[in-house]
């Protein structure tokens, strides 16, 4: 999380400090889990600098998260870009507001689905593997259980242009690819400035004019 806080000023921003735990109102607490023991996922639009949405996923008592420029689909031909951002602390699937101009990330954050996620990625004798343990290989499979987003997905990592291209010593980001697997369920990719959030049902416009 030092990468995290150190990005931020919280005496700021309202975003979370992740220092304390945090239990919201449909029962998942502070370790993650929800009521049947999955850990939970978010997907927050945020419209900073360029419009993208953040895909987190509860791991190891943090949110792993990467920036989707053209937000999750539900159409198993479309391969999403996934960049890894920072680690979050769980209580920022929650976080809804305004992060004020000035300030690393500074623009109008929704929280658009949450819920909560069963891992699924197995070995070639298809015995189960630790969902950190898949991701630090490059491939994970779940099945999310959102308010809008349902059924299997996979997140690959793969080394694009982007790292080959990088200095000699650099921190070039890995690339990710956000699939959905399986059957299409309809609805294809979300007009960010239609969409209304889960947690509160207001707007990208509503919750900039609010707060």
């Amino acid at each position: 999380m030092r990468t995290y806080r150190g990005k931020r000023h919280f005496d700021r921003t309202a975003e979370p400090s992740g220092e304390r735990g945090a239990r919201d109102a449909d029962g998942r607490d502070a370790d993650g889990r929800g009521p049947d023991g999955e850990p939970s996922f978010v997907v927050q639009i945020h419209d900073a600098s360029t419009m993208h949405f953040d895909f987190r996923l509860e791991v190891d008592g943090v949110l792993k998260s990467w920036s989707v420029p053209k937000g999750p689909s539900t159409d198993p031909q479309d391969k999403r870009l996934a960049i890894p951002t920072e680690d979050h602390p769980l209580d920022y699937r929650e976080y809804e507001g305004v992060i004020p101009e000035g300030e690393y990330g500074g623009g109008t954050v929704m929280v658009w689905d949450r819920g909560t996620y069963r891992p699924t990625s197995h070995d070639k004798r298809r015995r189960p593997v630790p969902f950190a343990q898949a991701l630090e290989k490059g491939h994970a499979t779940f099945e999310l259980h959102g308010e809008k987003l349902r059924g299997q997905y996979a997140l690959t990592r793969f080394h694009g242009r982007e790292e080959q291209d990088a200095p000699s010593g650099g921190r070039a980001k890995p690339t990710w690819l956000l699939v959905r697997t399986g059957h299409h369920s309809g609805g294809g990719t979300p007009d960010p400035r239609r969409a209304r959030s889960a947690r509160s049902g207001r707007t990208l416009r509503q919750i900039a004019e609010q707060g």
